[in-house]
């Protein structure tokens, strides 16, 4: 056992650095459970093991450099250093753009931060992998990012109308409040990058088109970027079609998690098979998001981590039957 003093920087301001009711500083000793902290003004006392905290002494150094040089520091800056995710010095150069209220939207893990590159250097990408690893998120800012710099002239978001284990039944109102309750997850991220004003525009003169995958049948998709989310419960049929749409300078992002189909148990999932076809194509890309990825609350990635630990029982259950 080690005791340390830390104490804040004359430049930063300890309610920014500590947060409204001491919220950052909560966070922080949520993420270090081995060390104990009192903070007292300026001054933080830390006790734990000499590698705990040396730990936090250098997530301390890149926390307050932050809070320093931008004057904030939240939740998510908070978890990107502390884990590793992306360090304090390469959130800059992971910049992709600045959202509403010009907040910074970074790719904000090595797996983001390749979709990013390959982004660069191929028209068809594949992002697959588990829930809220941010594939759709970086996904949709790139293409927000290409239309804002006029690489493009339109953006097109797509997915399958496929209900998640549950029937949901007859859905009342024209064909627009039909479809847009599997639709939300992309306004939501849209929502986030443009403000609600310039997005209502840029949706009403169709600058961003967002449809169900079975209006993308027949049309031919030039200066655009197009999305398909959600692309596990396409059928192989539909993503062909799918993938077919791209016309001159456009570029396909398809992201979807192989581990959530809620396709009929007798249908195979077009992006299964997409991803076995195509995975030595030349132009195309494929990135694989992992657990490590998942950047919403911290219990997703416990989740996520249970369930693929018990499905790898029941498979290996199966093999020993065999």
């Amino acid at each position: 056992m080690t005791e340390k003093i830390f104490e804040i920087d004359s430049n930063v301001d300890p309610v920014v650095f500590y947060g409204v009711n001491n919220v950052n500083l909560q966070l922080v000793k949520n993420l270090f459970p081995k060390v104990k902290m009192l903070a007292r003004g300026r001054i933080i006392k830390v006790q734990g093991s000499i590698s705990d905290v040396e730990s936090f002494g250098q997530s301390f150094v890149q926390l307050q450099n932050w809070c320093g040089h931008h004057n904030t520091l939240d939740e998510q800056t908070i978890i990107d250093i502390i884990k590793g995710n992306v360090s304090e010095e390469k959130k800059e150069d992971s910049l992709i753009l600045h959202g509403v209220g010009g907040r910074p939207i970074i790719a904000r893990t090595p797996n983001q931060l390749q979709l990013v590159k390959q982004y660069a250097l191929n028209d068809l990408l594949f992002a697959v992998g588990p829930a809220g690893t941010g594939k759709t998120y970086t996904a949709i800012a790139l293409a927000v990012k290409s239309l804002k710099e006029k690489k493009i002239r339109r953006i097109v978001l797509s997915r399958p109308a496929v209900e998640a284990g549950e029937k949901l039944g007859f859905l009342p109102g024209d064909m627009k409040e039909k479809i847009d309750p599997y639709l939300q997850p992309l306004y939501d991220a849209l929502q986030d990058l443009i403000p609600s004003s310039k997005l209502k525009e840029l949706l009403e003169d169709g600058t961003i088109q967002i449809a169900p995958l079975a209006f993308m049948r027949g049309r031919t998709l030039g200066d655009a970027v197009i999305i398909l989310d959600e692309a596990q419960n396409t059928s192989i049929q539909q993503i062909r079609m799918f993938l077919t749409r791209m016309g001159l300078n456009s570029k396909i992002i398809v992201t979807g998690d192989c581990s959530q189909i809620d396709l009929p148990p007798s249908q195979k999932s077009g992006l299964i098979e997409a991803l076995r076809v195509l995975k030595s194509v030349k132009g195309i890309s494929i990135v694989e998001f992992d657990v490590r990825d998942i950047v919403r609350h911290r219990l997703v990635q416990r989740i996520v981590e249970a369930w693929s630990k018990k499905d790898a029982q029941q498979e290996e259950g199966v093999k020993n039957k065999v």
